[in-house]
């Protein structure tokens, strides 16, 4: 599978420059060119205010706070520019309940440091290639935390197509 990114803009927050740098150079390896970075949430902000991105890829822990205090902005706040771009989170600590916060804030895809090169392009083409539909509810938007359609399931938290937003 071959992806192209020369066109695709990617924010890169990390509290961390050494980290930026990493990870531009893997993107400049892939041919990424329109690489954005900040080191603080409100930076972030500021820079997709700015110049919209087509993917974050977020650090989870930015110094006293986390990452997902931008997923959660990005996906709900009125004034985000980009309510749907795919957020790569990059963590160092995949403990469950780390990983269960970011899903539950909108992330869609996670890597695992150290991050290799592989890894993170498998990252960026599966949020290209096989981006999940959208859904809100009265507690939650982001992309559809599951990541199959089991048509037997029945239980109580059953998505109807309402809910569903592509």
């Amino acid at each position: 599978m071959t992806v192209s990114l020369n066109r695709v803009r990617f924010l890169i927050v990390d509290d961390n420059a050494h980290a930026i740098n990493l990870v531009k150079a893997m993107l400049r390896g892939f041919g990424a060119d329109q690489l954005y970075d900040a080191q603080t949430i409100e930076a972030a902000k500021q820079r997709m205010r700015a110049t919209p991105a087509d993917i974050v890829i977020l650090d989870y822990m930015m110094g006293a706070e986390e990452g997902v205090t931008f997923a959660r902005w990005l996906r709900n706040d009125a004034d985000s520019p980009n309510q749907f771009a795919p957020i790569i989170l990059l963590t160092g600590h995949a403990d469950r309940d780390r990983i269960m916060a970011a899903r539950d804030a909108g992330v869609n895809e996670f890597c695992v440091k150290p991050v290799t090169p592989a890894d993170l392009m498998k990252r960026i083409a599966w949020v290209i290639d096989h981006g999940r539909p959208f859904v809100r509810s009265a507690t939650y938007f982001g992309p559809d935390r599951r990541r199959r359609d089991d048509p037997k399931y029945t239980g109580p938290e059953r998505r109807t197509d309402r809910q569903r937003k592509t």
